[in-house]
């Protein structure tokens, strides 16, 4: 076990950090801070597009997928760039494999959106 604070003295920290890491991918990139937007703007729609509680999970959770894998793709890119500039293939490959993941979760934010709205008004 590390050493380190325990129980709510822990839970405190842990909370800090988090955060410290949402406002680093609010200041430093553009993309968090963009989808940040598309969520303030679909989560009060969500209420008007959808006409059951989980329909209305099914709307806002993709959303939130979003917000979390952006962070973990701009965790991913801030350690590759920590360990070096230079190009390398695999440097590369963890760069596109964790903007791939943005773009699933895009396409699957998008589709759960459609589709709800498809059933409640077509």
């Amino acid at each position: 076990m590390k050493p380190g604070e325990t129980g709510l003295a822990r839970l405190i920290d842990a909370t800090g950090y988090s955060i410290k890491g949402i406002r680093a991918c609010w200041q430093n990139e553009a993309a968090f801070r963009q989808e940040v937007v598309l969520v303030i703007v679909l989560l009060p729609l969500s209420f008007q597009v959808a006409k059951s509680i989980e329909q209305w999970l099914l709307l806002v959770m993709p959303l939130f997928l979003l917000l979390i894998v952006e962070l973990l793709n701009s965790a991913i890119e801030n350690v590759v760039d920590r360990i070096g500039q230079e190009l390398h293939k695999l440097s590369g490959q963890a760069k596109d494999m964790g903007s791939a993941a943005v773009l699933i979760c895009l396409l699957l934010t998008g589709t759960s959106w459609v589709a709800i709205a498809w059933k409640n008004f077509a």
